[in-house]
């Protein structure tokens, strides 16, 4: 039965990591000039709200959207917030409303991709990514966005490439780091992702999305209590189990507690 287990854990990592790796993605748009990834309104970060503020949050910045949809810091903005409350294709479907007004606004072009890759469309977010990077001004965050994709397409080795690239044009960045920990995720080396990803978490600016990727990475190896831990770090009551809420949604995918926790304790039959 040792086949069927490795077959689950396979299943399960890949799941996993391109949750989080999708969650990178759509979150890479919050460092661009064109949005600050908070409301303008409270001044709050978008990772830092919860469910509720995130829902008002949604409405409110969709009513400006209406008014003026052919802005692009509103596009982007809503089209993040939608995708923070899981409305995907939502998100998708404004950022084409934008980028037909704005075809060839760079930051846009990047929001567009980043909403196709969320939505499942990674081969167009591939395409579109392509388009707004320029290889004169080369934009690491576009290119860490690229390679998250690649890693989505099971294409490794140029995901690391790129992110080696980013990582050449902003050295130390976390979110980059957090990217490459997390294809390794992917090719279920977990030792070396915890190493990029606690890199990664000791970055200053490193927010929420990688000290979660780091828990899961841990998670993943079985130390659920150090993961849990690593979830709570450095954020109010609500927020940590909020975390933690979310890596265990993450490590209950295919009853994955049990099945790791037998697994790393020998039972194989």
């Amino acid at each position: 039965m040792a086949a069927s287990v490795t077959s689950v854990r396979l299943r399960l990592l890949r799941g996993a990591a391109l949750l989080a790796i999708g969650v990178a993605v759509a979150g890479c748009a919050g460092k661009s000039n064109i949005t600050t990834g908070s409301i303008a309104r409270t001044g709050k970060p978008v990772g830092e709200m919860n469910a509720s503020e995130l829902r008002n949050a949604a409405d409110s910045i969709g009513q400006a959207y209406e008014k003026n949809p052919k802005d692009a810091a509103t596009g982007i903005n809503y089209a993040n917030v939608l995708r923070m409350n899981g409305r995907n294709e939502q998100a998708l479907a404004v950022m084409q409303q934008v980028a037909i007004s704005n075809p060839n606004n760079r930051e846009v072009l990047a929001a567009y991709g980043k909403a196709q890759a969320a939505a499942g469309q990674l081969e167009q977010a591939l395409n579109t990514i392509l388009r707004a990077q320029t290889p004169d001004r080369p934009d690491w965050r576009l290119k860490s966005a690229e390679g998250a994709i690649l890693d989505q397409l099971g294409r490794s080795a140029e995901a690391r490439q790129r992110y080696r690239e980013a990582l050449d044009i902003q050295p130390n960045e976390s979110s980059i780091l957090s990217n490459l920990g997390m294809s390794y995720v992917l090719a279920r080396d977990l030792k070396t992702a915890e190493t990029y990803l606690r890199s990664a978490a000791s970055q200053p600016g490193a927010d929420s999305s990688v000290r979660q990727n780091l828990a899961l990475a841990v998670g993943l190896q079985g130390r659920f209590q150090e993961a849990e831990t690593i979830a709570r770090q450095e954020l109010t009551a609500g927020q940590a189990e909020a975390n933690v809420a979310y890596l265990r949604s993450m490590l209950t995918q295919q009853n994955a507690w049990k099945k790791l926790a037998a697994d790393d304790s020998g039972n194989t039959n």
